[in-house]
């Protein structure tokens, strides 16, 4: 009975303010749920990237490194995967080429720096540097 005399009244159903803020309330929480959806799609991107980056890294790694005994300085590079990589092995700089010591004997050993730097549309994506220890040519 109290739902006849409110509608004979005019109050039944919802305003058209409530209405509108219902609907701006709904608008900002699905513009809050679109930017929360768009950010976790450009982390997964990052993090797809990141882990493509690493598994050429780690495939470079195990390939294309020559062993102890063959490792020269030099450069190598090539590509794979659609990025390019390098490889540069150096000395470690001054005081080595004669054993670490001047009048000490020479070492049996020398180190080298290796260092891997992949790259992709002229961004370096991965920079590893590594010491590795090598025979000493004979002279």
């Amino acid at each position: 009975m109290s739902r006849a005399r409110s509608t004979e009244t005019g109050q039944a159903g919802f305003t058209i303010i409530e209405v509108l803020v219902a609907l701006a309330v709904a608008s900002v929480s699905m513009v809050a749920i679109g930017a929360l959806m768009a950010g976790n799609a450009r982390g997964v991107r990052a993090l797809e990237g990141r882990v493509a980056v690493t598994q050429v890294a780690r495939i470079v790694m195990a390939t294309a490194i020559p062993p102890h005994a063959a490792l020269r300085p030099g450069t190598l590079s090539g590509d794979r995967e659609g990025y390019h990589w390098r490889i540069d092995v150096t000395p470690p700089g001054e005081g080595w080429a004669d054993g670490g010591a001047g009048d000490a004997p020479k070492a049996r050993w020398v180190p080298e720096i290796v260092r891997l730097r992949i790259e992709s549309s002229g961004t370096v994506l991965c920079d590893i540097s590594s010491v590795r220890l090598m025979p000493r040519p004979a002279e």
